[in-house]
């Protein structure tokens, strides 16, 4: 997902965007949704949120050692 698709989501869950990484926004998602906040964590290609909007985004992040 592009970063400006993050930041139109982030601003619909009342978070200011402003220069947070796509990590830092994608993380506030998740914690303002009531879920992990484990963005691009998998670094090992498990996890067991299956149901997370995120995960292929995640697993992509993870594997290239997306800063947090």
């Amino acid at each position: 997902m592009k970063l400006e698709e993050i930041r139109s989501i982030a601003k619909s869950h009342h978070i200011n965007p402003g220069k947070l990484s796509k990590t830092q926004l994608v993380k506030s998602i998740q914690s303002n949704e009531g879920n992990f906040d484990c963005f691009a964590t998998a670094h090992d290609g498990v996890c067991d949120q299956v149901g997370c909007s995120w995960r292929d985004d995640c697993f992509e992040s993870a594997s290239r050692g997306a800063p947090s």
